[in-house]
């Protein structure tokens, strides 16, 4: 009874002010997309960045603007900071970052193009083997990294 009076409610609340009560009673996260690159090396592009916590390395991406998809962002991203085109890209993984309050999707691509540094927020950029890969890139990085690059290396049946 008290659920039918509260749904009775709700449905005749006029709609801004259901839009606003959801929104201000969820959490809110902000969302970015990434990429782990390879080429036909099997090297992974990783980006120094200036406004980056600890050594500043890690894989290519940015946060996703209002209206934009999440592949779209990515490939923006690659576009104006190192001047990359992708020919594709497969989604591989969608996670949440809790102490950012940050969901990130992930993509996976190849690509043999030249990268150029076209952003003041790349310092350096470089390809590196999984087994090589510069000092303070975050843990979890290196784990899909490794994980990306395992299940590649594996001939397909």
């Amino acid at each position: 009874m008290l659920r039918d009076v509260a749904k009775s409610i709700w449905q005749s609340t006029p709609r801004f002010v259901r839009v606003w009560g959801v929104r201000l009673s969820n959490a809110r996260f902000t969302a970015s997309a990434a990429g782990i690159i390879m080429n036909s090396s099997g090297r992974v592009l990783l980006l120094k960045h200036r406004f980056r916590g600890g050594s500043g390395w890690g894989i290519p991406g940015g946060f996703i603007e209002a209206d934009e998809q999440a592949e779209a962002a990515l490939r923006r991203e690659l576009r104006e900071e190192i001047g990359l085109e992708l020919p594709s890209a497969e989604l591989i993984r969608v996670r949440t970052l809790k102490n950012l309050r940050q969901i990130e999707i992930i993509f996976y691509s190849e690509t043999e193009a030249t990268v150029k540094t076209l952003s003041d927020e790349i310092e350096e950029s470089g390809w590196f083997t999984p087994d090589s890969l510069p000092e303070g890139v975050p843990t979890d990085q290196v784990q899909m990294i490794k994980a990306v690059f395992n299940r590649r290396a594996k001939p397909e049946r």
